[in-house]
């Protein structure tokens, strides 16, 4: 499976290197704003032998459509910003390229295209897209169902730098009924990234945690999410439509 990468920060290395190592998928391109490291290996880059491109491109001197001309893909996996899919959506929707976007907070601006994409391919959304966080959200979900009287609490820590609430606990909060003003979120050091669902019963309390110890871990959910879209027709897919058949009973 062919895959372009657009975002190369700290977390779209990360995934970088997980698709590097794993022989189903080959990196064929990344795709950055910063000229830095442009026409760079991603692996030479970070220090993996593979032989796979990878080349890391520009934005600002190629073009989306120029880059799907020489180097056609079969998935976009995107870890840039939320303006990134005006960049690409359209495109790729037009040559049937899935989209795999992990983008935190999208507007509604964004998520209408998006749905708008998902009638001419396949495209998936998850703003956490760590397989552990979203089977938290699960377990989460069916605790609620069984005692809807719970108190429960949201916390979400995260690195220093990270603005606004970690939009994973705005989904958790969202589906748990839980009014997102009343997220506890804390911002300090390097965390990567930490949520916890406290559920308040009489005489007992249950804590659901996900912690991301490393950015891999993001990798490793973007290898779980392309293998369980690859026969999966055009549509707007998310974790629960992926992850529903492993719970059927």
């Amino acid at each position: 499976m062919k895959i372009g990468l657009i975002g190369f920060g700290k977390t779209g290395k990360s995934v970088a290197s997980i698709l590097l190592e794993n022989k189903k998928f080959c990196l064929e391109w990344v795709l950055r704003q910063s000229t830095v490291l442009e026409h760079r290996s991603v692996p030479e880059f970070l220090g993996i032998q593979s032989d796979e491109p990878g080349l890391i491109y520009s934005s600002s001197k190629t073009t989306i459509e120029e880059l799907l001309d020489k180097h056609p893909v079969d998935v976009i996996i995107d870890f840039s910003s939320n303006e990134g899919i005006y960049t690409y959506g359209e495109l790729a929707a037009n040559r049937k390229i899935k989209i795999i976007s992990a983008i935190s907070h999208y507007k509604d601006k964004e998520l209408k295209l998006l749905k708008k994409l998902a009638h001419k391919t396949t495209v998936f959304w998850s703003p956490n897209i760590t397989l552990g966080v979203n089977y938290l959200l699960f377990a989460a979900k069916f605790l609620k169902k069984i005692a809807p009287w719970v108190d429960i609490e949201v916390n979400e820590e995260h690195f220093k730098k990270k603005q606004g609430t970690s939009g994973t606990a705005v989904k958790i909060a969202e589906a748990l009924d839980v009014d997102t003003d009343n997220i506890n979120s804390v911002r300090a050091g390097g965390i990567v990234g930490k949520h916890e669902v406290i559920f308040g019963f009489p005489y007992q309390t249950v804590r659901l945690i996900h912690e991301s110890i490393s950015r891999e871990a993001f990798g490793n959910g973007v290898v779980f999410v392309a293998e369980n879209l690859e026969d999966k027709q055009k549509g707007l897919y998310n974790f629960e439509d992926i992850l529903s058949p492993y719970f059927a009973v």
